[in-house]
């Protein structure tokens, strides 16, 4: 026992642990700082935020050394049962949570609240590398592609019945991890396009061409460039995609034409007309090269088209009026300073006037007087931007990517499948929650409530990360036993 303790504490990536441990040193003083009422409440004191939140990150610490501690074959070995423990957890927070701001995604468990969405990120992470660590398993085997999405959205759907969006949308950063293990590239390329063809469609879905909304117009006419372009890639004909050019070009002139001496008609149906033709031409291509990608582009093309005419009814008839609005605001459709971008415009003052060097610690007056909502949660980055400034604000960005970059190369340097798709799994998760919330906390991207990892106040998202790192390291110690 003695020899395998040796080996575990000699092979464990210190270099990792010693960032997360700047890092939730940095929140802790942080949540101090956002709480601090100008009441010289001692950061230890267990009835103010920061003194609560040392209990969390102590229960942090006995949890990753408890995981150090584990053998590390056990969590291949029960990657299925965690991930059917925690999803039947999901549907029974759908029934036995109460409602808390709108959503029942919150266990009451005596005075501890407890978020199951933040501990199924590890059960999925561990199914997902135990069904790709299978033996000849392979992703591009459409079968085997639809069994990984069926681990990714099984969680998010029933996420999303709990009415917690933001949670649910963590899950489809895994993209990132199965692009890494052999996904085609055609998909990310997909998921591109539809968040262009979204943001486009709906920002301009209020201005009128006539009595065509220009972004219909916009969208469309961005599908066939992206046609054009496929084409180009997957055919590599000049001539082809000389004569797809002139098509557009020609039609285009003729309409205008047209609109100028007066006479009017829809450009949706005359890009759709363009697009009808296009498609045509694909076919005839195909005919004669028999190229199974001209297919994918023609498939593309279509589900393109759908996708555009399903964008209005997914956000009047599916999204819910304060997720409309947020959207509105991010997009700079709509200026709603006292109502759904009251939290993003008071955090950008915030950041805004801390400047290059920040204001000092716990002199920040923005955050003090509580004028940014959430400011020791989801918006505790601005505390960060309005007491530290700029550098403070870069340096802790810079450490963020620091833990990214060196969980990628302990991903890497694993000698099993299983441990490479478990460290991307972390990489991509924890890359996502950052970006979204310093994008949603400067106005980048809509508010979907979204923690910075290790910095906003909670156990459940602080527990949840801590058990997603040290696993990783665990299984990354593990390599190199026996050796």
């Amino acid at each position: 026992m003695a020899l395998r303790e040796i080996s575990i504490w000699k092979s464990i990536d210190w270099y990792t642990i010693g960032l997360y441990t700047v890092l939730v040193f940095i929140g802790w003083v942080s949540i101090y700082a956002a709480s601090y009422n100008f009441d010289d409440a001692s950061i230890f004191d267990f009835s103010e935020r920061s003194g609560k939140q040392l209990l969390w990150i102590g229960l942090s610490f006995s949890i990753a050394f408890v995981l150090l501690m584990l053998d590390s074959r056990m969590y291949e070995a029960l990657a299925y049962p965690i991930y059917i423990g925690f999803m039947i957890l999901l549907v029974a927070t759908i029934f036995l949570a109460p409602e808390i701001k709108g959503s029942r995604s919150w266990l009451v468990l005596g005075p501890v609240n407890i978020q199951p969405a933040e501990f199924a990120k590890f059960g999925t992470a561990l199914a997902l590398a135990r069904l790709i660590s299978s033996y000849n398993f392979m992703l591009t085997v459409p079968s085997n592609f639809f069994k990984a999405c069926l681990l990714i959205l099984l969680p998010m759907a029933l996420i999303m019945m709990q009415k917690e969006t933001g949670s649910a949308l963590v899950y489809a950063s895994l993209i990132f991890m199965l692009y890494r293990e052999g996904m085609t590239a055609l998909i990310l390329f997909a998921g591109l396009c539809s968040i262009v063809y979204f943001v486009v469609g709906v920002k301009y879905s209020d201005m009128l061409w006539g009595s065509t909304p220009v972004g219909e117009v916009l969208v469309l006419a961005l599908i066939v460039l992206v046609i054009i372009g496929m084409i180009a890639y997957f055919y590599k004909d000049s001539v082809v995609v000389r004569n797809l050019l002139l098509l557009s070009a020609s039609v285009s002139v003729i309409c205008y034409l047209l609109s100028v001496l007066g006479i009017s008609f829809n450009w949706v149906y005359v890009i759709l007309s363009l697009i009808f033709l296009s498609s045509l031409y694909i076919v005839f291509l195909y005919l004669q090269s028999r190229n199974t990608k001209l297919l994918l582009t023609l498939c593309f093309a279509i589900a393109s088209v759908v996708f555009l005419f399903s964008v209005n009814y997914v956000f009047t008839d599916i999204m819910e009026p304060h997720q409309q609005t947020r959207i509105k605001v991010a997009l700079g459709m709509e200026d709603d300073p006292r109502g759904a971008g009251y939290n993003v415009n008071q955090s950008k003052i915030a950041i805004g006037s801390g400047g290059l060097w920040g204001k000092g610690f716990l002199n920040g007056t923005q955050t003090k007087l509580k004028y940014v909502p959430e400011q020791d949660t989801d918006f505790i980055f601005c505390t960060i931007g309005e007491e530290e400034g700029f550098w403070g604000a870069s340096l802790v960005v810079i450490l963020f990517f620091a833990l990214i970059i060196r969980i990628i190369q302990i991903a890497e340097r694993q000698r099993s499948v299983f441990g490479r798709v478990y460290g991307y799994c972390v990489a991509s998760i924890l890359f996502f929650h950052l970006a979204i919330n310093v994008g949603m906390v400067i106005g980048l991207c809509p508010v979907i409530g979204i923690p910075l990892p290790f910095f906003s106040y909670g156990g459940s998202s602080l527990w949840g990360f801590t058990i997603l790192l040290f696993t990783l390291l665990r299984i990354d110690a593990g390599r190199l036993e026996n050796y």
